[in-house]
């Protein structure tokens, strides 16, 4: 029996020492693991730690003094232990393979409460905001409204699609408005296709689509032509305004939609001359010496045979003493009264030669086999050459550098 007691005994003692050991080594390794974030690499990267988290702190703490409106970016807990993470764009961005980092010390904000996550950052919302659309609040002095549509060109069924979208801060005779919009593909004036009328708005919102059948091959010689009217009690219609828009320079094809949007301008009432009217603006930059002409588009011309094959264009001729110094030509339009251009010219011309120089636009008839013919022409320049209105123009232009000026011609 004390052989059997001190076997007991011995037996205890050792099962006591064996669990004794193994808790003792338990407690160790959840005591290693609890400080295993301290124990960095290197020294440097841990005072390097320090001061990002307390540079983080410190401007923590100015944004909330300034109101700020960024916000934290977290990484969630889940992210945790992953070295690549798949980007929407199919890219990859290796992350840091090193511990990650708890702050120790510094006011903590309430996203810190997020367990297991961490703050490395802030977003700036103002960063990813969309661009405003100043064409909804700028308009400019003597605005009388402005039109949004958008063009499309289906080359396989060759139809022009073109959708009213709306016009804004109309200028009506009356205190109301009921505006509606006739569109027209020019040079054909006898037919047009109509929006819907919109009651008691002067921001109406159509919304409307239209189509119109026009080869490819003749697609780039036609316009666009939108007048905008106001209806009132006893059903009159009233012009408001128009917008010409030359399909020439746009780029229809390839199913791209163009969105586009006009000022309004006024009809011009004044009976046409003998010859025609011609339509330009004229802009001179001081700084860089250049003189800018935009051929705009001209009316009511008198052509000398009435055929497909007469085409009509515009010639700008830059003179110095009434000696030539350089001309350009406008593309040719066929068989059009009033043809649309709207094409671009810069001419070199010093500041001092301003009251030397002048500029003649000449408009032109070319038919196959016989000669050019003179269509009528307009002189715009200084005193020296000029009066009236051309004169007007001119020093308008000078008056205000880098500016369009637009006006209307009579031709001679």
């Amino acid at each position: 029996e004390q052989a059997v007691a001190v076997a007991g005994g011995i037996i205890g003692g050792i099962l006591l020492f064996v669990l004794t050991g193994i808790t003792a080594y338990l407690l160790w390794k959840k005591f290693c693991h609890l400080h295993s974030y301290e124990k960095l690499t290197s020294p440097v990267k841990t005072t390097n730690a320090n001061a990002i988290f307390q540079d983080q702190s410190a401007s923590e703490i100015q944004l909330k003094s300034k109101r700020s409106r960024s916000v934290p970016f977290i990484i969630p807990p889940t992210l945790h232990g992953r070295d690549w993470i798949n980007l929407t764009n199919e890219e990859q961005v290796q992350e840091d393979s090193d511990p990650y980092m708890i702050p120790q010390d510094g006011p903590r904000s309430s996203f810190h409460s997020l367990a297991g996550a961490y703050v490395v950052g802030t977003i700036n919302p103002e960063l990813y905001k969309f661009p405003e659309d100043k064409s909804e609040t700028d308009f400019p002095e003597g605005n009388i409204g402005r039109l949004w549509f958008s063009v499309e060109y289906e080359q396989e069924s060759e139809r022009l699609l073109v959708s009213l979208i709306k016009v804004r801060k109309l200028q009506p005779p009356a205190d109301s408005c009921s505006p509606f919009v006739k569109i027209y593909l020019l040079p054909d004036e006898r037919s047009y296709l109509q929006s819907k009328t919109k009651r008691r708005t002067l921001n109406p919102q159509f919304d409307e689509n239209f189509v119109f059948q026009v080869s490819s091959k003749m697609l780039l010689q036609r316009t666009l032509k939108f007048l905008v009217y106001h209806v009132d009690k006893q059903k009159k219609h009233h012009l408001l305004g128009q917008v010409i828009f030359p399909l020439k320079n746009e780029t229809l094809a390839g199913h791209n939609k163009l969105v586009i949007w006009r000022d309004l301008e006024k009809e011009n009432l004044e009976p046409p001359s003998e010859y025609g009217e011609i339509q330009f603006s004229l802009s001179y930059n001081d700084y860089l010496g250049r003189l800018t002409v935009v051929v705009l588009r001209a009316r009511g011309l008198k052509l000398q045979e009435e055929s497909h094959a007469v085409s009509v264009y515009v010639k700008v001729s830059l003179m110095n003493r009434n000696k030539f110094i350089k001309s350009k030509k406008t593309a040719a339009v066929q068989g059009s009264h009033n043809p649309v251009y709207n094409e671009t010219f810069s001419f070199k011309a010093d500041q001092t030669e301003l009251d030397t120089a002048s500029l003649s636009l000449s408009v032109l008839q070319n038919i196959k086999g016989e000669k050019t013919h003179l269509l009528g022409r307009v002189v715009v320049g200084p005193f020296m050459y000029t009066r009236g209105k051309e004169l007007e123009h001119w020093n308008e232009m000078i008056s205000k550098p880098k500016e369009l000026v637009k006006r209307w011609h009579t031709l001679c």
